[in-house]
C-alpha cells in the first residue's frame, strides 16, 4: 500500500515545473523582455574547484554601486526571492503578477542568491522586507503598495510613461 501510495505522490509533484526542473542557470539573461539574474547557491559539499564564482566580482562594482546601477538603468527594477517566471515567495509572486499586467520592461535580481546583495538592497532603500519594487530609480515598496495602487490607479500613471516608450522603441 505504501509504494503505491509513495510513487503516486511523487508522481503528482514531479507534474509541478519547479519540482521537475533539475537544470539550473546561472548568470544574468533575458527572456520575453524581462532581464533576470540568477545563479547556483554555495554548496558546502561541494568542492571549490565546482562553486560558482561570485559575479559581481569581476565587474568592479561593489554591492551598493550595483544596486545604484540597476535601480538607475532600469525603469522597473524588483529585487525578489526567486525570479519572476519562478517566485520563491507569495509576496514575490503577487509583485510580478500586478505588474505584468502593465506590460512594461520588468528587470528581477534573485536576492536570495547572495545574502551580501540582500543586505546591500536593504541598506539602499532603508525598508527591511522583500520583495522591494523601484520604478524609474523612486522606491516604491512591496508586493501589498503595489497591489494598493494598481487597485487605485495610481500605478497605472506611474507605468504609464514606461509602456509608451516602450511602444515607440519596438
Amino acid at each position: 500500500m505504501s509504494r503505491p501510495l509513495s510513487k503516486l505522490l511523487f508522481k503528482g509533484i514531479s507534474g509541478f515545473p519547479a519540482a521537475c526542473s533539475s537544470k539550473i542557470v546561472s548568470g544574468s539573461f533575458y527572456q520575453n523582455g524581462m532581464r533576470y539574474s540568477t545563479s547556483v547557491p554555495n554548496d558546502s559539499d561541494t568542492h571549490d574547484d565546482f562553486k560558482p564564482a561570485n559575479k559581481f566580482d569581476g565587474s568592479g562594482l561593489s554591492l551598493k554601486e550595483l544596486v545604484e546601477q540597476d535601480v538607475k538603468d532600469n525603469p522597473v527594477m524588483l529585487y525578489m526571492k526567486g525570479v519572476p517566471e519562478v517566485p520563491q515567495c507569495g509576496f514575490s509572486s503577487l509583485a510580478v503578477r500586478v505588474l505584468k499586467q502593465y506590460a512594461v520592461p520588468l528587470s528581477a535580481r534573485n536576492i536570495l542568491e547572495d545574502p551580501e546583495l540582500k543586505t546591500a538592497v536593504k541598506a539602499f532603500s532603508h525598508w527591511p522586507t522583500f520583495p522591494q519594487i523601484f520604478i524609474k530609480g523612486e522606491f516604491i515598496g512591496g508586493s501589498d503598495i503595489i497591489l494598493n495602487m494598481h487597485q487605485s490607479g495610481e500605478l497605472k500613471e506611474k507605468l504609464k510613461d514606461i509602456a509608451v516608450n516602450q511602444e515607440k522603441s519596438a
